[in-house]
């Protein structure tokens, strides 16, 4: 039996349709598809190029033919390099093999089919189908983080002038809005998503220990440094490398490992104060007819979508940032260690995506309760502990932070104490009057302005 049901991945069983936009990226499936896409275009390249002779190799009815085969790759036509890996025991040269196979038939291909895989090594050809699998991964986080963004920014913006007891270290500190900490989440999101994009990806394409040596012996007055960055640079995009080993060196992978790690653990701790907002009562959470919290207490309304999230965040991290520190490591000029390990690279961005995906959906029950926020604050008098004894600081008032310590550090203080006291300042009455009129509820400097500007 070979089902859902059956998977030792929870990503290729219970969640599965949570994380298909990467499946036919980071599968098997999509590393093969993306060599075949990198083999047909070197091919093209060296056609366009007239490397091997004064006129181009192929018609356009031959061009259009060859095309196809990239645009046309099924799971099928993967099963089948599947197939001849099992004789080669090499994946890259069944993809080679495979392509021969494909344009066997083809009679402009025929005279050059040795021109496939042309002085490459199954490096240059992975390199690159590991960076396409990287870009096209991205835009998918990104699209889902532009998501994010939009419902941390709603937030915001609803929410601006809802005044809210903050908390540092756990305790009462002065106050904010609901809105202004929904701001914070916007920014750093948005930090940590222009970083992932701002990555440029490199890509190697200089043969079997980075120096050209084959393809200079067979064509010794062709520039082929030249030749292989425009190919990099042109058909692909990508941030042509020219120090390499037999392996591109992962840099850049890396830097976009830990931009994605980094974005994930933003997320992390957003899920954690909305899940304790919600256990706060600042948040409810919509609910859903027929959905139950718990197998024994009806009344329970649980935040898992926050800890699904953060959950999965937790696990991609681990996988993310073990293939941050491994990667850039390669014994002299080759090993194979970083193959297996790249193969688990969809295995992180699946947890990344299905965490964003779930605390997407937690954001989207959340509603604020005003009513509860605003007994938390009217309750805390003490928070004006700070504005008074900045006012009486500016007007010279001997030893102001330490009268207010001693009348409210670990015990609070009333509001008929704390107006009684501003009354006996030796302060001007313009400022008493701008203190007695300050409440716990309006102490709340610039979070409204902040909010609505993100």
């Amino acid at each position: 039996m070979n089902t859902a049901l059956t998977a030792l991945s929870p990503l290729d069983g219970r969640y599965a349709g949570k994380v298909d936009p990467l499946r036919r990226i980071c599968s098997e499936y999509g590393l093969i598809a993306y060599r075949v896409q990198v083999e047909i275009a070197w091919l093209l390249e060296l056609d366009a190029g007239n490397i091997v002779r004064k006129t181009p190799w192929f018609s356009s009815e031959t061009l259009a033919e060859i095309r196809r085969v990239t645009l046309n790759f099924s799971e099928e036509d993967a099963l089948r390099v599947k197939a001849i890996e099992k004789e080669t025991n090499h994946d890259v040269k069944a993809v080679e093999y495979w392509i021969r196979e494909t344009l066997s038939q083809n009679a402009e291909v025929r005279p050059v089919m040795e021109f496939i895989h042309f002085g490459c090594t199954s490096e240059d050809i992975t390199n690159v189908a590991h960076a396409l699998m990287l870009r096209d991964s991205r835009k998918i986080l990104a699209d889902m983080l532009a998501k994010l963004l939009d419902r941390f920014r709603e937030l915001s913006h609803a929410h601006a002038d809802v005044p809210m007891l903050a908390r540092t270290h756990g305790q009462p500190a002065t106050p904010t809005t609901l809105g202004k900490e929904m701001a914070v989440f916007c920014s750093r999101i948005k930090r940590a998503r222009d970083r992932m994009m701002a990555i440029d990806l490199t890509a190697k394409w200089n043969g079997a220990s980075g120096n050209y040596n084959a393809a200079m012996i067979a064509y010794p007055d062709v520039d082929w440094e030249a030749l292989n960055r425009k190919f990099i640079e042109e058909s692909f995009g990508f941030e042509f490398n020219p120090y390499t080993t037999q392996i591109e060196s992962h840099d850049t992978m890396v830097e976009l490992f830990d931009a994605v790690a980094h974005a994930n653990t933003v997320l992390f701790d957003a899920d954690r104060d909305l899940w304790q907002y919600i256990s706060l009562g600042y948040f409810k959470q919509k609910l859903k007819a027929g959905e139950v919290g718990s197998s024994t207490m009806p009344h329970k309304v649980n935040p898992i979508d926050f800890e699904n999230s953060e959950g999965n965040l937790g696990l991609a991290n681990a996988i993310l940032q073990y293939m941050s520190g491994k990667l850039p490591i390669s014994r002299l000029q080759r090993d194979l260690t970083d193959s297996t390990v790249l193969r688990n690279m969809g295995v992180a961005f699946g947890h990344s995506l299905l965490a964003y995906e779930s605390c997407l959906k937690g954001l989207g029950k959340l509603e604020a309760d005003p009513v509860r926020i605003a007994a938390d604050i009217d309750g805390a008098w003490e928070l004006l502990a700070e504005p008074v004894q900045m006012v009486m600081r500016r007007y010279g008032v001997s030893g102001a932070y330490e009268q207010l310590k001693d009348m409210t550090r670990g015990k609070g203080i009333t509001k008929k104490a704390l107006l009684e006291f501003i009354w006996s300042l030796q302060i001007p009455d313009d400022a008493k009057e701008r203190l007695i009129a300050l409440r716990p509820s309006t102490y709340t400097g610039l979070a409204a302005g902040l909010a609505r500007r993100v």
